[in-house]
């Protein structure tokens, strides 16, 4: 069963949140797994991005964007999409910034989910919390 760890900030910042993930992405390359960071739009894909080359001096996360309509699922261990990860592919974890839990989430072995200081967004992440407890899934919460 997938194991589902909350990620919270006590900031109301985009930034501080796609850092966060940056991060998290930086641990699971570390640990040599294969990642999909589900974006809430194509701009906030594009943003993510851009801030893996530079979040941190001297990381290097292998990554791509891609769309639904991409195919065979290309050879980099991370990839970026607002939209259904390619098919056929097998991650490892699923990063998830949109505001609501994929669909495919289950495939994976781990979803971390991002949650900032936001209203809207920390709503959006109890909705999300209790979905996945009222079906039985093993959750985590770290303040960060």
């Amino acid at each position: 069963m997938t194991q589902v760890d909350f990620y919270i900030l006590d900031l109301d910042s985009d930034d501080a949140r796609l850092r966060l993930a940056c991060k998290i992405v930086d641990k699971a390359m570390q640990r040599d797994l294969h990642v999909f960071v589900r974006s809430s739009s194509d701009d906030e894909a594009r943003k993510l991005d851009e801030l893996l080359w530079t979040f941190e001096q001297g990381s290097f996360i292998p990554h791509r964007v891609v769309g639904p309509d991409q195919g065979a699922p290309p050879p980099e261990p991370v990839l970026i999409g607002s939209d259904e990860p390619p098919s056929p592919a097998r991650w490892d974890m699923l990063v998830n910034l949109a505001p609501h839990v994929p669909d495919f989430f289950s495939r994976y072995e781990r979803v971390a989910e991002v949650v900032d200081a936001n209203a809207v967004r920390r709503e959006q992440s109890r909705e999300r919390y209790r979905f996945y407890r009222d079906r039985g899934y093993k959750l985590n919460t770290f303040k960060v």
